[in-house]
């Protein structure tokens, strides 16, 4: 069956039921861990946040105040740990100077709040798009490896890089909330976790049959 965006989040949202994505206590969190998924495992990553939580409980300003060498031993099992822990206090020292307060950022950024967070060291187009749907609450689409294979499995051709399917999703078309945007990137994840390993195994899967179009 074809099927357009929305209607796919539909058809795996009936079929798996919700992931309750991001699983997170704060935004904080939800912050550094976004920063630590970079480049690693999803296990290595909530080991170093663990860390990070036991000596800050995600406190921004415990954080920015760490010793940065102090940081890069409890982010060392996220891997990259001087370029992250480096995006850690500097998304932190960012955040706090606006308050803590992601609808007053919105408010003051606009359409340049994707630009703004891409500005930062150490965000780049996947975590800026998280952070967008996550922490400011707006309907992106994250374009992560997950997201362009299951696209391209679905007929959807030409996915090279994030950027390839960025360009033609970015923001997700109505009828899509921010919270639609936070469990379809849930549910494409876990989807991937479960029925790319190996990749056979989409065969098997109930979108086996289905394909994709973008353009409605």
């Amino acid at each position: 069956m074809e099927l357009n965006v929305y209607q796919l989040y539909q058809k795996m949202l009936a079929q798996m039921g919700p992931t309750g994505w991001w699983p997170a206590d704060s935004k904080e969190q939800i912050i550094i861990e976004a920063i630590l998924i970079q480049n690693t495992t999803e296990a290595n990553a909530t080991r170093a946040s663990q860390g990070i939580k036991k000596e800050t409980a995600y406190d921004f300003t415990k954080i920015v105040k760490l010793k940065r060498e102090f940081l890069e031993e409890l982010v060392r099992p996220a891997g990259f740990m001087k370029n992250k822990s480096r995006a850690i206090q500097t998304m932190a020292s960012w955040y706090l100077q606006h308050e803590s307060n992601p609808a007053a950022i919105v408010e003051k950024y606009g359409d340049d709040l994707r630009s703004v967070l891409l500005s930062l060291h150490g965000v780049g187009p996947e975590t800026a798009d998280v952070l967008l749907t996550y922490i400011f609450e707006q309907a992106q689409f994250v374009a992560d490896k997950y997201a362009r294979t299951l696209f391209g499995l679905l007929g959807v051709e030409g996915l090279t890089d994030y950027q390839s399917l960025h360009r033609r999703l970015s923001l997700l078309p109505a009828p899509f909330t921010y919270a639609d945007a936070q469990e379809f990137h849930g549910l494409i994840d876990e989807f991937g976790k479960t029925h790319f390993r190996p990749i056979s195994k989409f065969q098997s899967s109930f979108l086996a049959d289905d394909s994709l179009r973008l353009d409605g």
